[in-house]
């Protein structure tokens, strides 16, 4: 209205035709943001939008046109000079042309909102399948491992062991921290340890009396964090396939914080030469393993490094993620 208003020094004219014509953009609008193409700018219906857009447009320089000439004034195009008459190619062009303006820009700002929204929508569906499936893949701690402990935990109370009430702890401890702490999309490394150390602690239950275990820690780790039971599946593993009935069967386990700001896991047990092929085949085809690579893969994608070999009856995993301040 001022714009014109001030061109034709009219204020009153482009008032009243904006009041027809801004109701008349409206409809378009909408009608095409709405109807049309949703219904018809998909594959094999884009023919079905042109043809609907155009019908549109020349209901709509009909109505724009008669509303002008009857309620605003006769001469229906005062911008161009001289008097025009309507229904002309000039006039229709420039009315039409007009509108595609009206009707692009409004188009493409809603679409631009929509994508924008979607986008965000998507990053939030992925957020929390992503948070479910790393939910679900830390609660697949292997069950037989409670199972053992509890049979474990009752052969002692049958023979009045000492030992009972200190598995009673460790266990509690366990599983205060499976079921509290690993919520958390990370946790103290320190912690994590702990967990390890308990962990061990009662699976040396099942082991040869001469059985050693080590864990090494180099570096400072004390403000370190890593996605909580994330080395579980490999130790459960050692014991698992591992010689642990054995006296000459060990377990080595080591944690460094490198300069590069990354956190290196080594774990090395011994195992049956033996059984080797078999057990390289159960191990691949494992759960635990799967699980685990697939956790690394959903939190770091590509940017970590795992390797898993056995040589000279050693079995050895190698494993190094990034550390990050969150």
């Amino acid at each position: 209205m001022i714009r014109w208003g001030s061109y034709f020094d009219d204020y009153w004219y482009s008032l009243k035709s904006n009041l027809v014509e801004f109701p008349l953009h409206i409809i378009l609008v909408y009608a095409n943001v709405y109807f049309f193409i949703p219904r018809f700018l998909v594959p094999k219906k884009y023919k079905r939008y042109v043809f609907f857009l155009f019908l549109s447009l020349c209901i709509q320089y009909v109505i724009r046109t008669g509303l002008n000439y009857f309620l605003v004034t006769e001469n229906i195009w005062p911008e161009a000079e001289g008097t025009q008459e309507a229904f002309t190619f000039n006039h229709i062009v420039a009315v039409t042309l007009g509108e595609l303006y009206v009707l692009a820009l409004a188009t493409a700002i809603k679409l631009t909102i929509d994508w924008v929204n979607q986008k965000t929508r998507i990053e939030k569906l992925k957020k929390e399948h992503l948070k479910s499936e790393l939910n679900f893949l830390k609660t697949q701690i292997q069950p037989h491992f409670f199972f053992n402990t509890l049979n474990n935990l009752y052969s002692l109370t049958l023979e009045k062991s000492n030992q009972a009430s200190e598995v009673v702890l460790k266990l509690s401890d366990i599983m205060q921290y499976v079921i509290y702490d690993v919520k958390d999309p990370k946790v103290p490394l320190l912690k994590e340890i702990d967990y390890i150390q308990n962990y061990i602690d009662l699976e040396l239950l099942r082991c040869h009396k001469n059985a050693t275990i080590n864990v090494d820690i180099k570096g400072n780790i004390n403000n370190i964090k890593v996605p909580p039971l994330i080395f579980l599946s490999y130790i459960e593993n050692s014991f698992k396939h591992g010689n642990k009935n054995n006296n000459d069967f060990y377990i080595y386990i080591s944690f460094e914080k490198t300069a590069r700001n990354s956190l290196i896991f080594i774990l090395k047990n011994s195992y049956d030469p033996t059984k080797t092929e078999e057990k390289s085949k159960r191990l691949k085809k494992g759960v635990g393993n799967f699980n685990s690579k697939r956790r690394l893969d959903l939190i770091y994608r590509k940017n970590y490094e795992l390797n898993i070999s056995g040589q000279d009856n050693t079995h050895t995993v190698y494993l190094e993620i990034p550390l990050t301040k969150k």
